[in-house]
């Protein structure tokens, strides 16, 4: 297949989204497939590269002020639209409604080419400042919403990655074809495994003291301040890391001196990724308290190594952490509940045992092969839909035209680029022209 993944956030950005499309990108290629990337480039010029089998295309952008790191293109319309010509996608995955979501959306359509839509945001994921404030709140919300709901209406097809966050859509209006699609992750990288002691030694964490492991980026929707809040009421002596960097980073660094945590909490600030799978079977317990999730990939990443999860009930986080079966779930916020389930946790091995195990089991639905599976299905189903509505619009328009006009189907398998038209006399512009053979960019 061709596949074209349009992405406001990719790599070199951290972050759930640009690890979702890299990987998504990846494994297609790595599937046979052929990809396409449509992202911001990091400058005020235009690349294009081979990167990991995937064909990379970065347009010029600048920094949006309200959100460290996102990149804002300018409004490529013409390369962007020789782009999709040339690719000829046979799906267009739109994974960011903002600026090139928005081109390809309004291009797709010129083109006659399919757009799925899967939707990762929650309004404070694009503003706090403006989900802080209790006079503009609700209404941010609300325009939010709109926006993203008007935007999936104009797709062919709509995912989530959660039930959760499906169910947030329509009850803002979706009505779209829609199903949720897991993230997914790679049971077979991230899987339960021998502790690395001298990854403990490397990173200075204290020996025989039971650890937390949170793993997040550092913005203030993700209530790290309750996690330091919590670490200052425990009474076990349990020891809490904390990886990721952010916008929140400075803030949450001197909440951790001024509540003096020297002791119990520890910042590893950016870590790389076969180190942090080690931190993960170093850990004892995964603590997340955020009130921003649409799923967690640091959950599901740390869920698959073996570990309970102690998560706040907020948004999708629940579909992971189920209270008293691989963890607890506690109240939003509330620094005193996070603290009592995380002495309970880490004052008691078996069960802890316990519960990672019900992890493991609660994590093998979201094997990234079947997830892969399931978008592959996804894919084939709606180009097949796309072409042959395309060719019954041409079947009428030209039983008008040409009388004693004949479609013939081919006997081979179908999938996207076949079917021929046949006439009674010859007529410009079909036949094999609609098997051409895709010539390469590059």
């Amino acid at each position: 297949m061709h596949i074209m993944i349009v992405t406001d956030q990719y790599p070199p950005m951290v972050g759930g989204v640009p690890t979702v499309t890299h990987g998504l990108a990846v494994d297609f290629a790595n599937r046979g497939h052929q990809v396409w990337v449509v992202a911001p480039n990091y400058g005020l010029r235009d690349e294009r590269r081979l990167e990991q089998k995937v064909r990379v295309y970065r347009f010029s952008s600048f920094e949006w002020p309200t959100y460290e790191g996102q990149r804002i293109p300018f409004l490529p319309l013409m390369p962007f639209r020789n782009l999709i010509k040339k690719a000829d996608p046979d799906i267009i995955h739109i994974h960011s409604p903002v600026v090139l979501g928005n081109i390809a959306q309004i291009l797709a359509g010129g083109l006659r080419k399919p757009v799925i839509a899967t939707n990762h945001y929650l309004p404070i994921n694009l503003s706090r400042s403006l989900t802080a404030e209790p006079l503009i709140s609700k209404h941010f919300s609300k325009i939010t919403y709109s926006y993203l709901v008007h935007f999936c209406n104009r797709c062919e097809y709509v995912t989530a990655p959660t039930a959760t966050a499906l169910k947030l859509l329509y009850e803002h209006g979706l009505r779209a074809p829609a199903q949720a699609i897991s993230n997914g992750i790679d049971l077979k990288k991230f899987s339960p495994g021998k502790r690395d002691e001298h990854l403990r030694q490397r990173f200075d964490l204290p020996e025989g003291r039971p650890l937390a492991l949170h793993v997040n980026r550092l913005s203030y929707e993700k209530r790290v301040d309750v996690l330091l809040d919590a670490a200052a009421k425990m009474s076990s002596n349990g020891f809490i890391a904390i990886v990721g960097s952010g916008p929140a980073e400075a803030e949450l660094r001197a909440q951790a001196e001024r509540l003096n945590l020297g002791d119990r909490v520890k910042f590893l600030g950016f870590v790389r990724d076969a180190d942090l799978l080690g931190l993960r079977r170093l850990s004892d317990v995964f603590v997340i308290p955020s009130e921003a999730e649409l799923q967690s990939l640091a959950t599901m990443e740390a869920m698959a190594c073996g570990l309970p999860v102690i998560a706040a009930n907020s948004y999708a986080l629940p579909e992971l952490a189920h209270h008293e079966e691989n963890g607890f779930v506690f109240e939003p916020g509330n620094s005193d509940e996070l603290a009592s389930y995380l002495d309970t946790l880490l004052t008691d091995p078996a069960l802890r045992a316990q519960m990672g195990k019900k992890s493991l089991e609660i994590i093998a639905k979201h094997d990234r092969t079947q997830v892969l599976d399931q978008w592959e299905a996804l894919y084939r189903r709606l180009a097949n839909e796309f072409v042959e509505a395309k060719e019954r619009k041409l079947r009428r328009r030209m039983e008008r035209k040409y009388p004693g006009y004949v479609h013939q189907k081919l006997d081979r398998p179908r999938f996207v680029r076949t079917g021929q038209l046949a006439f009674n006399q010859p007529y410009p512009g079909t036949g094999q022209e609609m098997n051409a053979p895709w010539t390469n960019m590059e």
